[in-house]
């Protein structure tokens, strides 16, 4: 297939743009130019959030498969569908699990409501606009994705800490349940999706396979740094006792958040190559150390303003 990746260069466009090159696919990247594209892959530069210059950009060009990696609102996917509608075999978006709304059931299920007001609510409508057009989509729906290049401050936000020997400051009491899942393994997840027949018109959620509470996770970023669970230093704090402005003190939603990964793993015959513990090791080896952000120096200023309210 003649492939468009809307990104490619960054994270999840990196491993995606991997794996179709290595299944054969002729892969074609749009984006700013801002990083090169893999030897190789034709990159074609432009800003997607002007219509016009998409337009412009991709008339002249076809495709038989689409990935919308990078769509937030519907304004930027619109175009992009307008431009395609009838000559794809396949549009596969990126969406959130963060559309869901706030339940007391857990975990969240494909079908589940979604909140209106969540910030993520431009990947709902989008669902809902390509569900309505006759375009052959696929909608994937991450929790927490994690791994080497991870440009949001996850998984580093834990490792800074314990690299430094500091305190680890965790919202509340630390056993609320989240879920993360490996870039690797959400690639393959999307991959899977492409020319599956029975993954058109459907919706996934794509994770990991188990779930981790705040505390958990702080233990396991420890072992993958190559210390002790044992020696992590972990201090509650209650939030409603600060007030961070636009700080943010700590890198996840403060809320049970995960979802139920079955459908996914049934439908598209996907297993999660990664544990959290190895998978952490993974982007601690690969990214933080191989970057060296071990070695720059951190600003720990929300941190100690939470220390000296809870000692």
């Amino acid at each position: 297939m003649r492939v468009l990746v809307m990104g490619g260069t960054r994270f999840i466009g990196v491993y995606l743009t991997q794996r179709l090159l290595a299944q054969g696919h002729e892969v074609v990247l749009f984006n700013r130019g801002n990083k090169p594209a893999p030897a190789g892959v034709q990159q074609i530069t432009g800003d997607r959030t002007d219509a016009a210059q998409l337009r412009s950009a991709l008339a002249g060009e076809s495709f038989d498969a689409i990935f919308d990696n990078n769509g937030r609102e519907l304004s930027d996917t619109q175009p992009l569908v307008e431009l395609f509608q009838g000559k794809l075999q396949h549009f596969i978006y990126v969406s959130s699990a963060g559309v869901y709304l706030k339940s007391d059931q857990m975990p969240h299920i494909e079908g589940d409501a979604v909140d209106p007001k969540s910030r993520h609510k431009g990947k709902f409508e989008t669902e809902e606009y390509l569900a309505k057009q006759a375009i052959p989509f696929t909608s994937v729906r991450p929790v927490y994705i994690y791994g080497p290049q991870n440009y949001n401050d996850l998984e580093a936000w834990f490792f800074d800490r314990i690299v430094h020997d500091r305190p680890i400051p965790i919202p509340a009491h630390g056993a609320h349940l989240t879920q993360l899942g490996h870039c690797g393994d959400l690639a393959a997840a999307m991959v899977a999706v492409l020319g599956n027949s029975q993954a058109i018109g459907q919706i996934y959620n794509v994770s990991g396979e188990r779930s981790v509470t705040f505390d958990g996770l702080a233990r396991a970023c420890a072992i993958a740094a190559g210390k002790s669970a044992d020696d992590v230093a972990i201090v509650h704090y209650n939030p409603k006792d600060f007030d961070f402005g636009k700080r943010k003190a700590f890198p996840m939603r403060a809320q049970h958040f995960f979802t139920d990964i079955h459908k996914a793993m049934t439908e598209l015959h996907w297993q999660p190559q990664f544990d959290l513990v190895s998978g952490l090791k993974d982007s601690f080896q690969q990214d933080y150390l191989a970057s060296g952000r071990d070695k720059t120096e951190k600003d720990f200023s929300t941190d100690e303003e939470i220390l000296r309210w809870v000692g």
